[in-house]
């Protein structure tokens, strides 16, 4: 059993929560520290939280700085430090967590060195070569975080969680509310063009319900507004939102480099259908037409939404991704055991 020290997001519908759970299942003692609930006052102003983002938390780091020290004396000596995101974490609070004088590793899901987010990861890559160990979920990330002084780097998928993702035993259990044929659960992105997406379909005669925020900004609201169920899900009513759809759109953000996203492994294994963008990942993923449906824009996102809907292999498709999903050990007790290992090693 080891000590974990872990700084990261602990609310319950996050994945960085997800993760320490996992760690915890794994048999591990974890503690967990919230940067940002330390910091709640400045990070929850509307106006201090855009001009930190765009500073690259900068501005914030002799606070953080203080935060740590406080930990580091109060906390009862880690086996390991796991920094999870690391957006706020800079290069003098890394060098305060090395006095613990044990592995200090950075996990990150999103893009720190893609330019979609301008300079909000300034912080985090400066401390990028103080880290025993940086896992990240992306081969260019991989490459561009090594070539930053990185001194190990490690690529993993990104995850589903083994309990918090469980699907409904008995799918009667799903309220009416959350059943569909064809459901996105996601953010409207500016540029994306997702609600463009989401437009042809619907006058294509599809129905589609739509779980998310955001999507009161786009321009097209006023013609999708009767697709929008409400903001964003977390817990069962997430898990009943997938699993209550026929079928379960999974779109990437392209200013994100997304190959693959969480949705990819989260709706199998809740006991959704995966109805993708074509990529390389997710092909690797899934057989295609078997254990997932891919497409390559909105026009075959029809015909392919369509296709399943009359063909009666619903069923067929969304057990085998089901099974595919758990064969490919992509579940946070899976993803981070081996984090550990290769940090420890």
């Amino acid at each position: 059993m080891l000590n974990i020290l872990y700084i990261g997001d602990d609310y319950p519908g996050s994945t960085s929560f997800h993760r320490a759970r996992a760690l915890s299942r794994l048999g591990h003692r974890v503690s967990v520290k919230n940067p940002a609930a330390a910091f709640s006052r400045q990070l929850g102003s509307r106006w201090w939280a855009a001009l930190h983002f765009r500073t690259g938390y900068r501005f914030l780091q002799a606070g953080m700085l203080n935060w740590i020290r406080r930990i580091v004396k109060s906390t009862a000596q880690p086996d390991l430090v796991w920094v999870d995101s690391g957006e706020l974490i800079g290069q003098s609070c890394i060098k305060t967590l090395q006095s613990l004088k044990c592995p200090v590793v950075l996990y990150n899901i999103d893009d720190p060195t893609g330019k979609r987010d301008g300079r909000r990861f300034d912080s985090l890559l400066n401390a990028l070569p103080l880290y025993d160990l940086v896992v990240v979920v992306r081969m260019e990330t991989a490459k561009e975080c090594a070539l930053l002084g990185a001194k190990n780097v490690m690529r993993v998928l990104r995850s589903y969680d083994e309990v918090a993702h469980q699907p409904y035993a008995d799918s009667s259990e799903i309220p009416d509310k959350f059943k569909s044929d064809i459901a996105f659960i996601g953010t409207w992105m500016r540029n994306e063009k997702r609600d463009e997406f989401i437009l042809h379909l619907v006058n294509e005669g599809l129905q589609v319900n739509i779980w998310g925020d955001g999507w009161q900004k786009s321009y097209l609201f006023p013609k999708i507004k009767q697709c929008w169920r409400g903001s964003s899900l977390s817990g069962r009513e997430y898990i009943a939102a997938i699993q209550g759809a026929k079928i379960c759109l999974g779109m990437l953000s392209k200013g994100n480099r997304d190959l693959h996203t969480t949705r990819s492994l989260e709706i199998p294994y809740a006991g959704g259908l995966l109805c993708a963008q074509r990529t390389e990942e997710h092909q690797h993923l899934y057989i295609e037409g078997v254990e997932a449906a891919f497409w390559s824009d909105a026009s075959e996102c029809v015909k392919v939404c369509k296709d399943l809907l009359s063909n009666g292999k619903l069923d067929q498709l969304r057990l085998a991704g089901m099974q595919r999903v758990r064969e490919i050990k992509a579940g946070n007790e899976d993803v981070c055991k081996a984090i550990l290992e290769t940090a420890l090693n």
